[in-house]
């Protein structure tokens, strides 16, 4: 049997626009079926040396579920280069405060660290409501896995 790889130029023609809804889905689970799409590992014709991934919108960021105590104990750290300078915030606040960024950071760190991955989490858009302006792509609601 032959086996067949995709070609670039044909899965950039024919990407799809998908609309996930977050309300109140688990935060891990979430974001692994987002960097799946993202990824096009769900397609028949998935190569890992090949961008096959789909745009990705998800929508009512903010009601995103963290299991048991993770909203208090989950921690995100950042570094400003200075003595003493390490910054953190709660998972917890996070979704208080920047909503996007906590389902961001979940599906960043479940894709490669390449070129690939880069493209990847560019065709991501989280939107903390439920409206969105990506209408006239009419993108497909994605069915929870």
């Amino acid at each position: 049997m032959k086996s067949v790889s995709a070609k670039p130029d044909e899965m950039a023609a024919d990407r799809k626009w998908w609309v996930v809804d977050a309300a109140n889905r688990p935060l891990g689970r979430l974001s692994c079926q987002i960097a799946n799409l993202l990824r096009g590992k769900l397609k028949p014709s998935y190569t890992p040396h090949v961008d096959c991934g789909d745009h990705v919108i998800v929508i009512n960021a903010g009601q995103v579920a963290l299991t048991g105590r993770k909203a208090e104990q989950k921690m995100y750290y950042r570094h400003s280069g200075y003595p003493g300078g390490i910054k953190e915030v709660s998972a917890g606040a996070l979704r208080q405060r920047r909503p996007d960024q906590l389902i961001e950071k979940a599906v960043k760190g479940m894709l490669p660290r390449t070129v690939l991955g880069r493209e990847a989490f560019r065709r991501l858009r989280v939107y903390a409501g439920a409206e969105h302006p990506h209408g006239a792509q009419q993108p497909q609601a994605a069915t929870a896995e």
